[in-house]
C-alpha cells in the first residue's frame, strides 16, 4: 500500500455549545490539515497522485470555504448577529470540533475522487483529531457550503 500526504494550513475561528470549559467561548486556531491518501497502485509516473493535484482540489477548498472562516454549530444563537454582519460562516449539523472539522475536509477530499485514507486535524502543535473509514463503506456525503445568507 502507498501512501501520500499534503499538509494545508488555515486558520478558523469556532466555538462548541453545550461544553463547559474554554472553548464555549468564540476563539481562533492556526490549524494544520494532513490529508492521507492510500492505494496500490501507481501512475505512469511512479506517483499515487501528484501533490499539486492534492493542492489544488483540497487547498484552493479550503482556502475558499473554512480559512478565516467562523464555523458554528446550527443552532448557534449567534448565527443571525453575524449572518446580518456579513461574517464567513460554515454552519455545521454538530459542534465543530476537530473530529468534526476532520471529516468535513474528509468527506470532500472523497467527493472529489480522492482516494483518501485519513484526514488529520491538528487544532494547536498538541492537539490532534483524525477521521478515516474502512474503504468499502468510503461513500462520500454532502458537504454543507459556507453560509453567506442575510436571513435570520
Amino acid at each position: 500500500m502507498y501512501t501520500v500526504t499534503k499538509v494545508i494550513r488555515f486558520c478558523y475561528g469556532h466555538r462548541l455549545m453545550d461544553y463547559d470549559g474554554k472553548c464555549r467561548y468564540l476563539h481562533g486556531h492556526n490549524g494544520k490539515a494532513e490529508i492521507e491518501l492510500a492505494g496500490d497502485k501507481l501512475d505512469k509516473c511512479g506517483m499515487l497522485r501528484d501533490f499539486e493535484e492534492i493542492k489544488r482540489t483540497i487547498q484552493v477548498w479550503i482556502d475558499a470555504e473554512l480559512d478565516h472562516s467562523m464555523l458554528l454549530r446550527k443552532d448557534d444563537p449567534l448565527l443571525p448577529m453575524l449572518r446580518k454582519s456579513g461574517e464567513r460562516l460554515v454552519v455545521m449539523d454538530q459542534n465543530p470540533t476537530a473530529e468534526a472539522i476532520a471529516r468535513l475536509i474528509f468527506e470532500y477530499a472523497v467527493s472529489q475522487g480522492l482516494p483518501v485514507a485519513e484526514v488529520r486535524l491538528w487544532e494547536t502543535d498538541l492537539s490532534v483529531a483524525s477521521y478515516r473509514r474502512e474503504r468499502a463503506t468510503a461513500a462520500a456525503r454532502p458537504v454543507r457550503r459556507r453560509s453567506t445568507s442575510t436571513a435570520a
